[in-house]
């Protein structure tokens, strides 16, 4: 994804000063189409996630992410690489994309430790981190590691709390919080990312009650499944912009980024695939990312970053 900082400053948006006074800067080209790949780190060796990163980074790719997640998601027996772990070490072996982890289960790592995690990347990267953060869904997951899975709510309410917790450690010099969750008392993080004044925060999720109004107050970039039927993801963005502008913000201030599957890119013509993209794009969608499972169809790739990407980068609706 496209951030702050350490990129050029023509690739930057107008800084914008929310309700609270607290600055945030729009994600640099926002205003553009933006395509990333995720290449699942299950089923597949470091050697063929890297190779597929970088072959990403050289077509001109904007993104490159990683999932977070122990174990296959497909339930067969198999490697998973730990998404955080590897997206530093891809993240000093590419040049150009963005890298981030699509999305970080809050459940897994306490705020603090993510923070850190975080910033530490982003120095890496030279201010090429984008932070993915959701609530964590996966059950099977949970249970085989023992690690405590709550009730929906508790979920969505704990990443509330962690939204807050990261971005304090970020733009605060010692912050102390004190929530119902999680706890910090006059606790440093050095160094800070190198993007200011904070890296992009992805926020993934749709539900109404508490994740959604979280996005429309916090988040630069939203990670939605966006329906088959245009009309549909039409109404679902719709619906989100007037939560934007409920809690006063502006919904252009955050990009909306959703999936695009590697089987309807590679059994369509390259037209009906950037036709797909427009129509999604006129409804308010600018990024997109290939989920595309081991192994890798690197040559599927090839063919969208030639036939698709040139003739989509700055379609306006």
């Amino acid at each position: 994804m496209k951030g702050v900082g350490a990129v050029a400053a023509a690739s930057m948006l107008q800084v914008r000063v929310g309700t609270a006074g607290q600055v945030r800067t729009a994600p640099a080209g926002a205003g553009r189409l933006r395509f990333g790949v995720q290449p699942m780190p299950a089923h597949a060796t470091y050697d063929d996630i890297l190779r597929c990163s970088q072959t990403c980074d050289a077509l001109g790719f904007d993104s490159a992410f990683t999932f977070d997640h122990f174990m296959p998601l497909d339930a067969k027996p198999g490697p998973c690489l730990e998404g955080w772990t590897l997206l530093s070490a891809l993240a000093a072996q590419t040049k150009h994309v963005k890298v981030g982890v699509l999305v970080t289960g809050n459940t897994y790592r306490h705020p603090a430790v993510l923070a850190k995690m975080a910033a530490t990347v982003d120095q890496v990267s030279h201010g090429r981190l984008i932070l993915g953060m959701g609530a964590g869904w996966f059950e099977a997951e949970h249970t085989a590691y023992g690690i405590p899975f709550y009730s929906k709510g508790g979920r969505a309410r704990r990443l509330v709390e962690a939204v807050e917790v990261v971005k304090a450690l970020f733009m605060q010099d010692k912050p102390t919080f004190t929530g119902k969750y999680y706890q910090l008392k006059d606790a440093p993080l050095d160094p800070k990312p190198v993007q200011r004044p904070h890296p992009p925060i992805l926020i993934g999720g749709m539900g109404p009650k508490v994740v959604l109004p979280l996005v429309a107050r916090h988040a630069d970039i939203w990670n939605f499944h966006a329906p088959d039927d245009t009309a549909q993801a039409k109404e679902v963005i719709a619906s989100f912009d007037a939560l934007c502008d409920k809690v006063h913000r502006d919904p252009a201030e955050i990009e909306k980024q959703t999936t695009l599957h590697p089987k309807e890119i590679a059994e369509r013509p390259a037209k009906e695939v950037q036709n797909r993209v427009r129509a999604l794009a006129a409804v308010g969608v600018r990024h997109f990312v290939i989920s595309l499972p081991a192994p890798y169809d690197i040559a599927m790739l090839h063919a969208f970053a030639k036939d698709v990407m040139p003739a989509l980068r700055d379609w306006q609706p």
